[in-house]
């Protein structure tokens, strides 16, 4: 009899601190070996952009294939809906796979909040679940790029807007003439002037190492449309009618502020991808920021964005019905868990490592790092483990995002930790994925660049028409 726990698999390579991991792309290896209904999902964007993934399912007449499929399928919809964007599904295959969605969606608390973030305040309208009876009846892919800063004329600034700070960098003609990071704490802050009064510090602190400023480009977490917020967990205190009033035009009054000079402010994890992209002199780039939270971004093999949300940080990555809950989605085993600040938090117990419990997540991790180059062997299985985490969480994203190249950067990764976890994670892919291992290259910048590189990339962001 089928049933989701037997897919379970225990990775050969087990994260010393976490042994109970039970990555994605080991669960649908297992699946799929006996799968043989074809599905597929399609999910369709606001402006009619159209993405279809393939795959299978277990015949539903064999005995427990509805709760395992049901399973996978609401599993493989989520990371679909956060990792590419979208607000209907159509679903090609057995018709109890859309019943379940559309189930999922209204009846259940992470569908519930899957339902009003990427539907309601991203697309404008809930999440819809179409069921068709076979997938030329899916409507076609269609889908669009664009390109992506690289703009480096004249004096400009650049901000990265994180969950612990604030970083900012200010450039003459490319060149970066100043950067720094300041703390602070912006997710519970009820009053938007805060968040206000923090990025303006900041753009003054620029200014004053420049003769001008003339444009100012910016990367934040959340979602961004010409520079009005959509929705963004920086603001995740804010009340609704102050979020209405007040946020969705806060970088529109920041621009105001500053004359109106080109002000462009776009998802953290495009600007990842963006300088990663730049200083690999590649394309077909993932980026991924470990932080706060999780950011990502994508620049496809022709050297362009695509209009994908890669919000990595909602996306299943952990299988297991207990895995860690994510505190805003209340959604278990994602991957803000596992690539961030937060999952350096989780494992400090296992490793043997107390801290005041009244320490934020940025000290616990500046902890963690003294720890490191120190030479303590506890912090240094912190970083074994998310390099388990991530070498399984390259090979999930794999099957969705033609890369070639990965670059890692963030709070994260500063200090000899980070060298431990790339270590890792390409041992990983070596020993699960050897095919994989040999497709694609992880990359670590310099240690100035894993800190406030994506501030420099977001100055590039505005175009300015030459004098």
């Amino acid at each position: 009899m089928h049933s989701p726990a037997l897919h379970l698999v225990p990775p050969a390579i087990l994260p010393p601190l976490d042994p109970e991991f039970r990555p994605a792309s080991l669960a649908w290896s297992s699946f799929l070996k006996v799968a043989t209904v074809p599905a597929t999902l399609a999910i369709e964007q606001a402006d009619g952009s159209v993405f279809h993934h393939s795959f299978r399912v277990i015949d539903p007449a064999e005995p427990g294939a509805g709760p395992t499929n049901a399973f996978f399928v609401e599993r493989l919809a989520k990371f679909l809906l956060w990792a590419w964007g979208g607000w209907r599904l159509h679903v090609a295959g057995p018709a109890e796979l859309a019943t379940h969605l559309a189930r999922h969606y209204q009846e259940t608390a992470p569908g519930r909040f899957d339902s009003e973030t990427i539907g309601t305040r991203i697309y404008g309208q809930p999440i819809s679940v179409v069921g068709v009876a076979s997938a030329d009846k899916l409507p076609p892919i269609r889908s669009s790029t664009a390109p992506l800063g690289r703009h480096w004329n004249g004096c400009r600034i650049g901000f990265d807007l994180g969950g612990s700070d604030r970083k900012v960098a200010a450039t003459i003609d490319g060149k970066c003439v100043f950067s720094e990071e300041v703390v602070w704490d912006p997710y519970f802050q009820p009053d938007p002037q805060y968040h206000f009064d923090g990025v303006m510090d900041s753009l003054r602190r620029a200014a004053s190492h420049l003769p001008r400023v003339d444009a100012i480009g910016g990367s934040a977490a959340g979602v961004y449309v010409n520079n009005r917020v959509r929705v963004a967990s920086l603001f995740r205190g804010v009340p609704p009618p102050l979020f209405e009033s007040r946020v969705k035009d806060l970088f529109l009054e920041l621009r105001r502020a500053w004359g109106g000079i080109p002000f462009d402010v776009v998802n953290d994890g495009e600007v990842t991808a963006l300088a990663g992209s730049m200083s690999l002199e590649q394309n077909a780039v993932l980026g991924l920021a470990m932080g706060t939270s999780t950011a990502a971004g994508f620049v496809t093999p022709e050297g362009a964005i695509t209009s994908w949300l890669n919000e990595l940080a909602f996306v299943p990555i952990d299988y297991r019905t207990d895995a860690p809950v994510e505190e805003w989605s209340g959604d278990v085993g994602v991957g803000a868990q596992y690539f961030s600040q937060q999952a350096v938090g989780r494992l400090l117990s296992a490793a043997g490592i107390e801290v005041d419990p009244g320490l934020k997540l940025p000290e616990r991790l500046k902890h963690v790092q003294s720890l490191m180059a120190a030479g303590d062997p506890r912090a240094a299985r912190i970083y074994e483990s998310l390099g388990v985490f991530l070498g399984h969480g390259l090979a999930q994203f794999s099957a969705f995002y033609p890369f070639r190249h990965v670059l890692v950067l963030g709070r994260v990764l500063t200090g000899p930790g980070g060298e431990i976890l790339l270590e890792w994670a390409r041992r990983v892919l070596a020993t699960e994925f050897p095919s994989l291992a040999q497709q694609i290259t992880l990359h670590l910048p310099g240690e100035s660049d894993r800190r406030h590189g994506q501030a420099i990339a977001a100055a590039s962001l505005p175009m300015v028409s030459p004098a």
